[in-house]
């Protein structure tokens, strides 16, 4: 039975192996003309010097994380701080090697275009694969390598923190600096000077293209990359507690981990564009076939490893909010239903009506997700048993939340599948292609605008599933009983208000330095149309760095005090008011945290496709009144989605970390 360990590792190999296959294979295809590779190639320059230039920055605060970390944590703490520098080091890995393809990829799917929507398409998502086989494989090699070399889950911590760091700063990081840009973009663009996204005259097109990769590619790449780590860590953190009754507890998750990155590589090689070029159903095919191959194998795992069925039902709980949570996403974002439709009809009586219109639908679409995890949470818990056995019942909810990650890999594809299908239709408009490729390129980027909205909905309901998790095993380290967490005791409630507030604090300062940034871009691009004559005519190009650089400064500047914020306050909590103040915190950061994320996302997600569904004709089409009111409503919404709104699964996770990675510290200590 011990020697099944080695399947996760393998796994993981396994998955690295295809991620390789799949980057060899998008190599070989033409990058097309002079003109489009000079496009591209700026795109990659831009990309690459903003993430090396971000993850130098990030290098310095690991380095003193790591000293508190050696200092702080007594006998074991070189090996957790091993950990922690691997942790990292995979996570910003994941994030790069996913985007150096993404930006060689776009180029490829916009000349295959040329040839047909099926062909784009192979290539665009073989693009998203890469790193979505990248994630998964170096998630389940980091934590199952360094659970089989040191032996004690508890010691895996580190590894699990490291991840968390990076992803918070890659996500706010990354956030700023694509919407600086795009928000920027639009405003003069779009309002002031009417020409269309991705046109050339646009001195902040190209930064807005590199934004859509070091964003929704790196970002989300390591956002899903911690999650998938910490979900995993937490399912055998909480395993280590109930051995005696499952000796295999730990192993349990890793195994339903690999398993389902086999269902996920299968599943790859099923998403194929049929003859009625439907490219969702196309995607949704994969991701369906990945679910149901996991459900299959981990009946017979479950049955293998922990000899009680009750289990599998606890993961089939986490597949079902899995596919619940795509579902209700797309309803709440997609043009074909109501809450776009609405906004986008309040458009027609200016941009105030949108932005009315767009915060209640992000409100409202708080309440059929948060159903779906409260039912869910209630199911795994009582499934295994846990009115007689709360461990194991909180043990339950914690493989519901690892099941529900089981579609990671093809959930990331669907998500870097969009980055590279927007730079797809950047590049085509940019080089001036035919209309037959705009045609190809403007299907991918709508189809690829839903994936970047529904892969958020389910980071943010398995971030929920996973810091309850990581907060029970919180719980179990300094002894809490659920008694003491009474809100009769002030101290307690204290805690909670802080970690309510956080949340909220956090998104002012990322939409603050989205908004500051933004303001430099849209006066670069201002004086380029003042003091450039002939942009607008098109007999002179913009200086497309002046606003790369811009957003880059921006970006590496005000990632700094959202990135602090998320390790000095638990620490502070924990070390002046106690850990019962400390737990107060986390259940507070939990509930805020997640309703404030869904109304952010499906919100911003929302006011886009408003946008767009208007750009499609609607209400007037391009240029009409309601469109400038649309592009209004976007430029709120899209710091929603994609800086604040996403950042914030991160930072659940990372103050769910510092407090269980710090936990021994905290006992005994505060004034209370």
């Amino acid at each position: 039975m011990d020697s099944l360990i080695y399947i996760a590792p393998i796994a993981g190999i396994v998955s690295l192996v295809f991620s390789a296959f799949f980057i060899q294979n998008i190599m070989k295809k033409s990058p097309g003309t002079e003109t489009m590779q000079q496009i591209a190639g700026a795109i990659q320059e831009g990309a690459m010097a903003y993430l090396n230039r971000q993850y130098k920055t990030i290098t310095a605060v690991a380095i003193v994380l790591a000293l508190l970390i050696f200092a702080l944590l007594g006998d074991d703490s070189g090996k957790i701080t091993i950990g922690f520098i691997a942790g990292a080091l995979s996570s910003a890995a994941a994030g790069y090697l996913g985007m150096n393809v993404s930006v060689r990829a776009n180029v490829r799917t916009t000349n295959a275009a040329s040839q047909g929507l099926k062909e784009a398409m192979a290539i665009a998502f073989r693009g998203g694969a890469v790193t979505g086989l990248a994630v998964v494989g170096l998630a389940l090699l980091g934590v199952s390598g360094f659970y089989i070399i040191y032996g004690d889950v508890n010691l895996v911590i580190g590894f699990g923190f490291g991840a968390s760091l990076i992803s918070l700063f890659a996500r706010v990081g990354g956030g700023i600096y694509t919407k600086a840009a795009d928000v920027g973009g639009d405003l003069v663009g779009k309002i002031e000077a009417g020409i269309p996204e991705d046109d050339p005259r646009n001195a902040a097109v190209i930064a807005d293209n590199v934004g859509d990769n070091v964003g929704d590619c790196a970002g989300m790449g390591a956002d899903l990359f911690e999650t998938y780590v910490v979900t995993v860590l937490a399912a055998m953190l909480l395993g280590s507690v109930i051995l005696e009754t499952y000796p295999n507890a730990i192993l349990y998750p890793l195994v339903l981990g690999a398993t389902a990155i086999f269902a996920s590589i299968i599943s790859i090689f099923f998403v194929k564009v049929g003859d009625d070029g439907k490219i969702m159903k196309a995607l949704y095919k994969g991701v369906a076939l990945s679910a149901i191959l996991s459900i299959v194998a981990f009946y017979f795992v479950t049955d293998f490893l922990m000899g009680d069925i009750e289990f599998f039902y606890a993961a089939l709980v986490g597949i079902v909010i899995m596919v619940l949570m795509v579902v209700f996403t797309e309803y709440y974002t997609s043009t074909s239903f109501r809450p776009v439709k609405t906004i986008a009809k309040s458009s027609e009586t200016g941009a105030g009506t949108n932005v009315i219109s767009g915060l209640a639908i992000g409100l409202e679409s708080t309440a059929l997700p948060v159903v779906i995890v409260v039912i869910g949470i209630l199911a795994a818990y009582f499934v295994v048993g846990g009115v007689a056995a709360p461990a194991i019942g909180l043990y339950g909810i914690a493989i519901a939340a690892s099941a529900m990650l089981s579609t990671t890999g093809m959930i990331v594809t669907m998500d870097s599948f969009g980055p590279v299908t927007d730079n797809a239709g950047g590049i085509a408009e940019m080089a001036d292609l035919p209309e037959n490729v705009r045609n190809v390129t403007d299907a991918l980027d709508a189809v690829g605008n839903t994936t970047k909205a529904v892969t958020k909905g389910y980071a943010i309901g398995s971030a929920a599933l996973g810091a309850l998790a990581l907060f029970a095993d919180y719980r179990h380290k300094v002894d809490l009983s659920a008694g003491s967490l009474s809100l009769d005791n002030p101290v307690v409630l204290v805690g909670l208000f802080i970690g309510g507030l956080l949340p909220f604090i956090f998104s002012a300062v990322t939409m603050r330095a989205v908004g500051k940034a933004a303001f430099e871009v849209v006066n670069e691009v201002r004086r380029q149309f003042r003091e450039i004559p002939g942009i607008l005519e098109g007999t002179a190009k913009p200086g497309y760095s002046e606003c790369v650089d811009i957003a880059t400064r921006a970006a590496i500047r005000e990632m700094a005090i959202p990135g602090a914020m998320a390790v000095v306050v638990p620490l502070a909590v924990g070390l002046v008011l106690g850990p019962l103040a400390l737990g107060g915190l986390l259940l507070g950061i939990i509930v805020s945290g997640f309703l404030l994320a869904l109304t952010m996302d499906n919100g911003g997600g929302a006011w886009d496709n408003a946008k767009k569904l208007i750009e499609d004709g609607e209400h007037g089409g391009k240029g009409s009144d309601a469109h400038k009111a649309a592009v209004v409503g976007d430029t709120v919404g899209d710091p929603f989605k994609d800086t604040a709104g996403p950042a914030l699964n991160a930072l659940i996770k990372v103050v769910n970390m510092v407090s269980i990675l710090f936990s021994a510290i905290f006992i005994g200590a505060g004034i209370f």
